[in-house]
């Protein structure tokens, strides 16, 4: 394998990205690439979707794989790009002891808080690198079809062939997919069940782009909650049903409303802590269960994340149960 071979990457699209154009994927992702250089890379065959020749204004679809090759943009004076690396044996050890389900079609893995779902400027340590580590038995290369923030923990999807990927985004995108989190938030929601309706829109630059609410321009957004214990009225357990899927939604609905999710401080900023308390400074938001169609059409999809320790020590704390497993939202089917 050559040096250019090893920086060629292969990304899966996700389900937030899925349908807008190739040429706005890129500029998502690399905005530095200059919108003259991905056109010749894409008229001479370099960037592929799906193994084939793509078109600036080509739709992508949550699961493809496009082919990123070596872009060799330059650096800044001040900060030099890291290179790309292999994961250790000891990496993907790891990744695999985290499989909590795997059949022909579909591996669920319980993500770690902590590791990134895809690479961008200064992470070369990424779940999207250790995809070849997760192979098994099959003949391709999994692919991702939904992502988690790097912070949060639990269930997260792969499908173990384009087809498998291609019937797992529709039902994303179909909004088949039951997806259930748990957060621990500061202060209590009111009701103790609802629906935040709220829509959302980008704003800040690259590495320090956030959603906020946006009632004229932004996307919509939709999340349904379910308020499972309460500590007095400092800290809540809550159930989330996010039945859309922007980026951040979770985060930025929970500040919205006044009770950001713990250790949220980029969304919640002070009031995301609890002073007096020694509680575990990371966020609290767990991707505990998700339920959706098989994609071989044959029955479902289940699977459900045990809680991150760092979860499991405030639980304790506060007497939350986490060995819960109940559909907290079984009353809206």
């Amino acid at each position: 394998m050559t040096a250019d071979d090893a920086a060629v990457r292969r990304l899966t699209v996700s389900e937030t990205d899925s349908e807008i154009r190739l040429d706005r994927w890129f500029s998502r992702h690399f905005p530095e690439l200059p919108h003259v250089r991905l056109q010749k890379l894409l008229r001479t065959g370099q960037v592929r979707l799906d193994g084939r020749r793509a078109k600036p204004g080509d739709r992508v679809r949550a699961g493809q794989e496009i082919r990123v090759p070596p872009l060799n943009l330059s650096a800044t004076p001040t900060r030099k790009s890291p290179s790309p690396r292999l994961p250790s044996e000891r990496e993907i050890a790891a990744i695999r002891e985290r499989v909590i389900y795997r059949d022909a079609d579909v591996i669920a893995i319980d993500k770690p808080p902590g590791l990134a779902v895809q690479g961008g400027t200064g992470t070369t340590r990424h779940l999207d690198g250790m995809l070849d580590g997760l192979r098994f038995d099959a003949r391709e290369r999994p692919r991702l079809v939904h992502r988690l923030d790097r912070d949060t923990s639990g269930v997260l999807l792969l499908a173990r062939s384009a087809s498998a990927a291609a019937r797992l985004g529709e039902s994303f995108r179909g909004r088949n997919a039951r997806k259930v989190y748990w957060a621990v938030t500061v202060g209590v929601p009111k009701p103790s069940m609802g629906r935040i309706d709220l829509p959302l829109g980008k704003s800040g630059g690259r590495g320090s782009e956030r959603v906020r609410p946006d009632e004229t321009d932004g996307l919509a957004a939709i999340t349904d909650y379910r308020v499972l214990e309460a500590a007095a009225n400092k800290l809540a357990l809550v159930a989330l049903w996010p039945r859309t899927g922007r980026t951040h939604q979770l985060r930025a609905h929970l500040a919205a409303i006044g009770c950001p999710i713990l250790g949220d401080g980029k969304y919640g900023g002070p009031a995301a802590f609890v002073t007096g308390l020694e509680l575990p400074r990371m966020l609290h938001l767990h991707a505990r269960s998700i339920r959706l169609p098989h994609p071989s059409g044959r029955g479902e999809v289940s699977a459900l994340a045990a809680l991150p320790d760092h979860m499991r020590e405030t639980f304790a704390m506060f007497g939350f149960d986490a060995s819960r497993s109940d559909d907290p939202f079984a009353e809206l089917d």
